[in-house]
């Protein structure tokens, strides 16, 4: 019987990290994949003369190197950094509420963004920048009480957090904001999360303007394939072991601690600690007997929904960006103002204005990131998998390119001419992330992220001893958390072995 300090379950984000952290430590770790490359959502494929970059809209938390954020420091850490080449995006997003009644594009800056909206809403120019003071006051008192686990948290020591920990996204506008226009213009990334301003915590909305003014946001040459490629060799080059094509099959628990794990070739491998980058679901439902599995961890899957995956166009075009009429890295193009509308149409198979779309164009930054004269466009929306598990097997793909037909009609609204310049063009569906991935419903965000289903009220803590849940099933979703969850494990478990 083959025996490792640690078996990782899966080369998401979550799984690499903490693969690599641990072989960087000397740790004896099996790291498997089903899939035959790393990286999970983190991952390329090609079309024609096309390399498309997956699900990478901004990478947070990066930093730049006079000013390193904590996952530059990570990735130094790791001893990857050398292997990578970082693009500064120069936007924090343009915003567009078609047809043409809104458009407004914030940078990366926080007096150019505070200008930019006053610019746009003179009355509330004063309350713009009374909300940024809070964000920037609020954001590090979070930062040590909940994030850094200060023992002597209290309402004294961190009243902002106190006071706003708890309140969602929208009754934080509502405070600071009459005008719903400009509340919407500052809402847009309530997609990265998932639920709207009115279910999402405050917390999560500060971090990232917080996070994406402070640290910048960052995109990859070569994409995120380039970082996930970055640690699976350094994996690999520090001793550890990497098995594409090789499933778990069973995680083998008795006595409420972990005893091994058989892959789906049938070898069982003993080891006391595994880190799954599975699905919460098929790490506890399926790869457990469910003998073994705590009814804390029954109890914590009743209260979660699974969230959205999502739908997204591939499109390679023979012309040059602002051929077509963009101008920045990351575009919002919406139709709707009401983002609990928007919501809700998430569960309906269909797509149009009400949609709230994400444009990424990454050529604008980084004019290698496609062949010369040509550039490549990723346009996604999410939407909850249920829908597509009814459509019948002998009309999916139909139905998969009347869908993107109608994405690329409201696409259209804001960039006219782009469908004229299409040279390649690939669809994903939530069915294609469910077989990808092998996620619930093709879920891409993990469960849904509500303020009762934040880490305050689901602790992210092993239920069976030797068990490490990483990535966004198991925590927050994106690529800076899950990156940071592996880390986070790998850390525990070398604290435990050292102890």
């Amino acid at each position: 019987m083959e025996k490792y300090d640690v078996v990782v379950i899966g080369a998401g984000n979550g799984g690499l990290a903490a693969a690599a952290r641990l072989a960087k430590d000397g740790v004896s770790v099996l790291l498997l994949e089903r899939h035959n490359i790393p990286g999970g959502c983190a991952t390329s494929f090609c079309r024609g003369r096309f390399e498309f970059e997956v699900a990478l809209h901004q990478l947070s938390g990066l930093g730049p190197p006079e000013k390193p954020g904590p996952l530059r420091r990570q990735l130094d850490a790791l001893g990857v950094l050398d292997k990578l080449e970082f693009v500064h995006a120069e936007d924090l997003y343009r915003l567009q509420l078609v047809p043409d009644r809104l458009d407004i594009t914030l940078r990366p800056d926080r007096d150019e963004a505070v200008a930019e909206l006053s610019r746009h809403f003179p009355k509330e120019k004063e309350a713009i920048a009374k909300y940024f003071d809070l964000i920037y006051t609020y954001f590090p008192e979070s930062i040590g009480a909940f994030y850094l686990k200060d023992p002597e948290a209290n309402p004294d020591k961190y009243p902002l957090y106190f006071k706003y920990g708890l309140r969602s996204a929208q009754d934080v506008l509502d405070e600071f904001f009459d005008d719903p226009m400009l509340k919407f213009a500052l809402s847009p990334y309530w997609g990265y999360i998932g639920v709207p301003p009115r279910l999402m915590s405050f917390d999560h909305m500060a971090a990232m303007f917080f996070g994406f003014i402070e640290f910048k946001p960052y995109h990859l040459k070569g994409g995120s394939q380039a970082l996930s490629n970055a640690l699976a060799d350094c994996v690999i080059g520090n001793g550890g072991t990497i098995r594409y094509t090789c499933a778990a099959e069973k995680i083998l628990v008795s006595d409420g601690e972990i005893r091994g794990v058989i892959t789906e070739d049938g070898d069982e491998i003993a080891t006391r600690y595994v880190v799954s980058n599975a699905s919460k679901i098929a790490t506890y439902m399926e790869l457990i007997d469910a003998e073994q599995v705590p009814e804390t961890v029954i109890n914590e899957l009743r209260q979660s929904s699974v969230a959205q995956s999502g739908f997204v166009l591939y499109m390679g075009l023979d012309c040059a960006p602002g051929d077509v009429g963009f101008t920045e890295s990351t575009n919002f193009v919406v139709g709707e103002t009401d983002t609990d509308r928007s919501y809700e149409k998430m569960r309906d198979i269909d797509i149009d204005e009400r949609d709230t779309l994400v444009a990424s164009c990454y050529d604008l930054r980084d004019p290698s990131f496609s062949p010369e004269g040509a550039s490549q466009v990723a346009v996604v929306t999410l939407k909850y998998g249920d829908p597509w598990l009814r459509v019948p097997p002998h009309r999916y793909v139909s139905e998969k390119y009347r869908v993107a037909d109608n994405m690329l009609r409201v696409i259209e609204m804001a960039y006219p001419d782009v469908r004229k310049h299409i040279e390649e063009f690939e669809v994903a569906t939530p069915l294609t992330f469910m077989r990808y991935l092998g996620h619930p419903r093709g879920s891409i965000y993990g469960f849904d992220h509500t303020i009762k289903d934040s880490d305050l009220f689901v602790p992210s803590v092993p239920h069976i001893k030797g068990l490490f849940g990483v990535g966004g099933w198991f925590g927050l979703c994106g690529f800076q958390p899950t990156l940071e969850s592996g880390m986070r494990s790998a850390r525990a478990i070398l604290k435990k072995m050292n102890a």
